[in-house]
């Protein structure tokens, strides 16, 4: 802990000298030794180790067992499509991988490439990466900070912090030792600077402390590359459904053939059959429908400023429960605002203040003479707080520029944080004015007088109360207030001799409150997650009282009781932090290390979490969320490398049309899902008790894989681009443990692969009846009603409540295209001479075409009758 040990110790501990820096030779060794100052280089993956994690899962092993097997049966074109399926799966997941893990290379980049330091007592420039521990480094305004440094001299400095610590405003350093023995979060650390923070006024001379992989950036580095790689929702699911899968095909294969032996059965045509219906059995179109349908909600998505990086995260936007979201930039503005004035003994609205009144006239000149920042529409330097008094000034058409050249500078005493004060003198035509501004307790000590009403006059306890009665008014909104005064003296003063009387028996004029204001619309984005069952959680580097204020504000908490400090979450155990985590909706003055805490601990309560940010700060928790989200315009590089979305407009509402494209995209896959496992559910039901029963085998192994090849593609991958249900985020965010087998759905879902099965061994039984003496004639009936009666309850499975006539029947005519497809493709199969040839079929009279459509219609009307029974 550096902060609470005196130069002197830090000195002799490096062996430096104040002075005279370190020598170029013990530098050298030094760099030697612990090595250069930049982040560690990530090992590489080789190509081979991506591709093999891109195969690397249960469902793909399924499929090349399928098709390896298909071509031992030679069946090689099915054998070629399995294979094709498989490479374009992996390429384009492999695409998503080289992108993903450039965090660490980005945040490399940050260091600043020079920085001045003493070497043999003479300053030199060099690279940053030189820098070693026990070097003296200088800082001004506008130079980043290239490593960890304890401050030893300090005039004026403020560091610009909010990409590390998520403060909104700049911090005040001073070289004073920080007593606390206690750890303190990084932004009360005032005596600290720290790697690829920006000095925004003021200098400073400090002490290297810490280099390279030991700086707090550094730290961030390793979380980054220590972080786990999550498995989304679906992808758990994919998983999980390729291993019921592979069971199921295995023990379909044993099963039928050891019933063939055990009935006589030919044993070659049951080995054959058999093994025909377990490739059957595996949807080998899923995966790649799977990844067009989130390919292609990827470029929804763009559209609504959200670009996706990792086609998953698709999915698991719709599964979002809880959005850990950052304060500054994300839920604000990152821009220090006027929002209330106090003069005349009245608080009002900035929108109130008027430059004709005389009181409010000084207010404005005095915040933008009294002033070292910058400010035009196009171009803004210096201190945000600053910045945000000359906007007031530009709003009212005075520019600071014009000020100046009217009210010339002449002297100044500049802001330090003991004084708390800043003061300028101007020239006022034939006088002098003094201009102080800064902290209200201290600047109301040493005012004597106050101007009301256009009046001067002398300060008593009454106006005193109400000044700071005001004050506090504005401070419990979580306002940063600052006040101002003045004096006229006299030009043939000598100001020298004065200076240190100038900030004396001072005229008070008013205050100014300002804040880092709720971006516009996000108020009304956190009521609709309210609504869709979404938890909005505020985790920031700022105060508490300015957390709560703003979450107060923006509905995400109501009672002081839900915000924490991240020094009290480490103070807390696992199981203490568990028990309170959701209770709490506001984690204020947090470290890096305390978010990803923070995320780790919603996750483990069975939340899929989302992570907003926009600094390097928040990166470790973007990678550790299930779902990170990084601002495109604000965001740092580092924070955009190790996210799962970008949003292109900074806007917090962006990330609630991208659940619910999130929650529509998830429903038609899992309408996809649904649609292939009863199918395939429907041929093992139809051919497993065909067998069981004794009946002949009611479809050759050829036409088992036609109906899989019309009804796997086209019609699953037209459910999977069903236009989205308009209701969708009035549910609540699906349970991300159901599984496709759970609960109704899975009841459903076999209950329609036993309907369709049904139905096709009837079509079996009634065209034995009608051709008993051809086997092929039933067959042939069979193949029909089983194929069409899947492309049929299509329109059906589109919505699990809502009929298809309030569903629309032509409103996805991707469907209506891909169900007309399949009929003219059996139809054809079944009439060309040449293919009813090679699939053994029969061509059926007009008759049996009414037959087989009228019973290829019962699955679809069943489905209607079961949705006026299901509630939900």
């Amino acid at each position: 802990m550096w902060y609470n040990k005196s130069s002197e110790e830090i000195l002799q501990q490096f062996k430096s000298d104040i002075d005279n820096g370190l020598s170029q030779e013990e530098a050298s060794n030094r760099l030697d030794k612990f090595g250069p100052n930049k982040l560690a280089d990530k090992e590489k993956k080789s190509i081979w180790k991506l591709l093999f994690e891109q195969i690397n899962d249960p469902l793909i092993y399924v499929l090349l067992a399928a098709a390896i097997v298909s071509a031992v049966l030679n069946e090689i074109s099915d054998s070629i499509i399995i294979a094709v399926v498989i490479i374009v799966n992996a390429v384009v997941g492999l695409m998503q991988e080289s992108k993903a893990e450039r965090a660490l290379e980005l945040l490399k980049e940050l260091s600043t490439p020079k920085a001045l330091v003493k070497r043999d007592g003479k300053i030199q420039e060099i690279s940053s990466e030189n820098l070693v521990q026990g070097d003296v480094v200088l800082l001004d305004a506008g130079r980043y900070v290239p490593c960890d440094m304890r401050i030893v001299e300090a005039v004026s400095l403020k560091i610009e912090e909010s990409a590390l610590t998520g403060e909104s405003v700049p911090s005040d350093k001073s070289a004073e030792v920080i007593s606390e023995n206690e750890n303190i979060a990084l932004g009360d650390q005032r005596n600290m600077a720290f790697m690829s923070t920006l000095v925004t006024h003021g200098r400073a001379t400090g002490i290297v402390v810490g280099t390279g992989m030991n700086t707090e950036i550094g730290k961030i580095a390793k979380m980054l590359d220590d972080g786990e790689k999550n498995l989304t929702p679906l992808q758990k699911k994919l998983a999980k459904l390729g291993k019921v899968l592979g069971a199921m095909a295995l023990s379909i294969c044993a099963l039928i053939f050891v019933i063939g032996l055990i009935q006589g059965r030919d044993l070659f045509e049951m080995f054959f059959t058999a093994i025909s219906l377990a490739v059957a059995a595996i949807p080998e179109g899923l995966p790649a429908i799977v990844t067009i349908v989130l390919a292609l909600g990827v470029q929804r998505m763009i559209k609504e400023n959200a670009i996706i990086r990792k086609l998953p995260a698709v999915e698991t936007l719709g599964a979002v429960n809880i959005i850990c979201s950052d304060k500054t930039g994300t839920l604000t503005q990152n821009k220090m605002t006027v929002t209330k004035f106090y003069a005349n003994n009245k608080l009002l609205d900035i929108s109130e203040l008027n430059i004709e009144n005389y009181e409010e006239k000084i207010l404005v000149d005095n915040m933008i003479l009294c002033n070292d920042a910058t400010y035009s529409k196009d171009s803004k330097t210096g201190d945000p707080t600053e910045i945000a008094l000359l906007e007031i000034g530009d709003k009212l058409g005075i520019s600071k520029q014009k000020a100046e050249n009217m009210h010339k500078r002449i002297e100044e005493i500049p802001f330090d944080s003991d004084r708390k004060l800043m003061t300028t003198v101007n020239k006022y035509g034939e006088k002098f004015r003094v201009i102080t501004k800064g902290a209200v307790d201290n600047l109301i000590k040493i005012c004597t007088k106050v101007v009301i009403n256009g009046n001067i006059i002398p300060m008593n306890d009454e106006i005193r109360s109400n000044i700071l009665s005001a004050s506090n008014e504005m401070s419990d909104d979580a306002l940063r207030v600052l006040a101002t005064a003045f004096k006229d003296i006299d030009s043939d003063k000598d100001l020298n001799g004065e200076k240190n009387l100038l900030e004396s028996d001072l005229i008070f004029v008013g205050l100014y409150g300002m804040i880092d204001p709720p971006r516009e619309n996000v108020k009304k984005s956190i009521e609709e997650c309210k609504s869709s069952g979404i938890r909005t959680v505020m985790i920031t580097g700022d105060h508490k009282n300015t957390a709560f204020a703003i979450a107060k504000e923006l509905g995400i908490a109501d009672d002081e009781s839900q915000a924490v400090l991240g020094a009290e979450l480490d103070t807390m155990t696992e199981e203490e932090v568990n028990e309170r985590i959701d209770n709490l909706r506001v984690f204020a003055r947090v470290s890096p290390e305390h978010k990803v805490k923070i995320v780790k601990a919603l996750k483990k309560s069975g939340n899929i979490v989302s992570m907003t940010g926009d600094g390097v700060n928040d990166a470790p928790s973007l990678k550790a969320a299930d779902i990170g989200v990084a601002m495109g315009i604000t965001g740092t590089d580092v924070a955009k490398g190790a996210s799962d979305m970008i949003l292109t407009d900074d806007n917090f509402s962006t990330i609630v049309a991208a659940v619910k494209e999130g929650r529509n995209i998830y429903n038609n896959i899992k309408k996809s899902v649904n649609f292939l496992l009863s199918c395939n559910i429907g041929e093992i039901i139809a051919l497993f008790i065909s067998i069981v029963i004794g009946l002949p085998v009611i479809l050759r192994p050829i036409h088992l894989l036609w109906i899989n090849l019309i009804t796997d593609s086209l019609p699953a991958l037209a459910l999977g681009v069903d236009p989205g249900d308009p209701d969708i985020m009035k549910e609540k965010p699906r349970d991300p443990e159901e599984g496709f087998f759970s609960g109704k759905n899975g009841f459903f879902l076999v209950t329609n692969g036993i309907v369709i099965g049904l139905t096709a061994l009837c079509a079996f039984y009634i065209g034995m009846k009608r051709y008993p003496t051809s086997l092929m004639h039933a067959q042939t009936m069979t193949f029909v009603v089983l194929s069409v009666s899947q492309l049929f309850y299509t329109l059906s499975i589109r919505h699990h409540k809502k009929s298809i006539l309030s569903m629309g029947i032509f409103t996805n005519k991707y469907l209506i295209g891909a169900i007309i497809i399949g009929i003219l493709l059996q139809n054809i199969v079944i009439t060309a001479p040449i293919l009813s040839s090679l699939f053994k079929v029969y061509r059926l009279t007009l008759q049996d075409w009414i037959f087989v459509t009228m019973l290829s219609l019962v699955p679809l009307v069943l489905n209607e009758i079961f949705k006026i029974f299901r509630k939900e």
